[in-house]
């Protein structure tokens, strides 16, 4: 619930202490009110406490958020992605399987001739071996033919002798000379039949000479083609087992990829109800934080209007301080206006001009000579003030802080956090503090930040503003951080 201290501010001091019947009640009603002070200072610091607290908590939820969103995103790819690998491994599990098929019935095939080609190769290597009998038939026959013209030859001799004496014999041979002369007339054609017999027997012995060399030659090609006939049965062998190996693989494959599917496709729900939840805590965490910077801004009016009650506060002494420095500063500003040093327009300059390679990004404006050349003296000073300053620079109404202390004004280096806590001049400071700092026109505000030093590391710090004016028109003001 957001406190209201409009009432509080508005309550007319005068008025309490007329209802103030003695001293001792006046004594113990400022009593009451200097506590009230210092309780309303120590809660505002609690409450920026818990709001830096709730702040990186809302910066972590809504990582968060965005986390699962991407996680979710990821999730759909890989359901539709394991979907079509899925697709894809059943599209492959069927070739596969077809594949093994059309190798199995490639080998039966393959294996079958192959068995064929053996046959042909043993056959033509026994032909080889008839060849070479045939051979020697031939030489037996061609012996025996010889055998007979020599026959044939010895017969005609005789024939021929027969007939001679036949004719000595006159009229007794005749019937034997009949008989030589049909001897005579059958070694004749004894002898033309075994020329015959002789010249067959030689062309069959030379076919059966070539028939003989060339089954060598189909032989040793018989033998290759058997060596090969084995290699090849091998081969096919190993190619049938791998096709069944990878046919099981992908039978595996495909039913592990089922089982991814079903895991993801169970894993997105989960996550939406995870994300859901987170999306409802951050809600909530974003929702308390905007409820608590409400807080902070209703504890810096409570303070305020306690002080204006007439309560005391332990920051009363930094508050009288910075108050002298804004009416120094403010009256620097304004000799500078009648000596011509600088004109209204480059006082109130708003056109910030980015300063090439820094990082965080420093800027220069048209009031930046003045600044630098004036202010450094009195802020310096305010650092002695006090041990517990830890800075105090001036600001326009924009968050622009042109000059700071020469600790926070070193020359920037490659490193941005260094940069980020060292280097903290001409810098623009637009956050929420920053602004209220520079936009304030009441008396003081006191407010209380984590301050960002960088590098993740923050410092809780009191953070009191108090209106430059020029004139009558306001500049920005001093802003002073202390710690408590």
């Amino acid at each position: 619930m957001q406190l209201n201290t409009h009432d509080m501010v508005a309550v007319n001091p005068a008025t309490m202490l007329a209802e103030c019947d003695t001293a001792q009640d006046l004594e113990a009603r400022n009593l009451q009110l200097n506590h009230l002070t210092q309780i309303s200072s120590q809660l505002g610091y609690e409450i920026v406490d818990i709001a830096g607290f709730l702040d990186q908590m809302d910066q972590q939820s809504q990582g968060q958020i965005s986390a699962l969103q991407d996680l979710t995103r990821e999730a759909d790819r890989v359901l539709t992605s394991n979907g079509q690998v899925l697709d894809t491994i059943q599209t492959v599990s069927t070739a596969t399987e077809e594949t093994l098929q059309s190798v199995q019935t490639s080998v039966k095939f393959v294996r079958d001739n192959s068995g064929r080609s053996q046959e042909v190769a043993e056959w033509v290597n026994d032909l080889e071996d008839r060849t070479d009998q045939i051979g020697v038939t031939v030489d037996a026959v061609r012996k025996n033919n010889e055998m007979i013209t020599n026959i044939a030859a010895q017969v005609n001799i005789l024939a021929i002798n027969a007939k001679i004496e036949a004719s000595r014999a006159g009229d007794a041979g005749r019937g034997f000379a009949v008989v030589a002369e049909a001897i005579n007339d059958l070694s004749k054609r004894t002898q033309t039949a075994a020329r015959e017999i002789g010249n067959n027997i030689e062309n069959l012995s030379n076919w059966v000479t070539l028939l003989h060399d060339e089954t060598v030659e189909i032989s040793r090609s018989a033998e290759l083609i058997l060596g090969q006939a084995r290699e090849t049965d091998n081969s096919l062998q190993s190619i049938e087992e791998k096709a069944t190996a990878v046919n099981a693989q992908t039978a595996q494959i495909l039913s592990e990829a089922a089982e991814v599917k079903n895991a993801v496709s169970s894993f997105a729900p989960n996550i939406n109800r995870i994300g859901k939840s987170v999306a409802g805590t951050t809600t909530g965490i974003h929702d308390t934080h905007l409820r608590v910077e409400n807080l902070i801004s209703s504890s810096e009016q409570l303070v305020q209007g306690t002080v204006a009650l007439g309560g005391q506060s332990t920051d009363k002494k930094f508050i009288s301080f910075v108050t002298e420095l804004s009416k120094k500063v403010g009256a620097i500003f304004e000799g500078a206006l009648n000596a011509g040093k600088i004109t209204t327009d480059a006082l109130f300059d708003k056109n910030y001009r980015l300063i090439p390679g820094t990082n965080p990004e420093q800027y220069t404006t048209g009031f930046l000579k003045l600044t630098d050349a004036a202010l450094p003296p009195l802020l310096e000073a305010a650092l002695d003030f006090d041990p517990r300053v830890v800075f105090c620079a001036a600001i326009d109404i924009n968050g622009y802080l042109p000059t700071h202390n020469k600790k926070f004004s070193h020359p920037q280096g490659a490193d941005p956090d260094w940069n980020t806590a060292n280097c903290r001049n001409r810098r623009i400071f637009d956050d929420r503090v920053g602004l209220k700092a520079g936009r304030n026109s009441e008396a003081f505000l006191m407010q209380v930040y984590r301050r960002d030093m960088g590098g993740g590391n923050f410092v809780m710090m009191k953070d009191l503003s108090v209106p430059v004016f020029v004139g009558a028109r306001h500049w920005g003001g001093i802003r002073m951080g202390f710690k408590s």
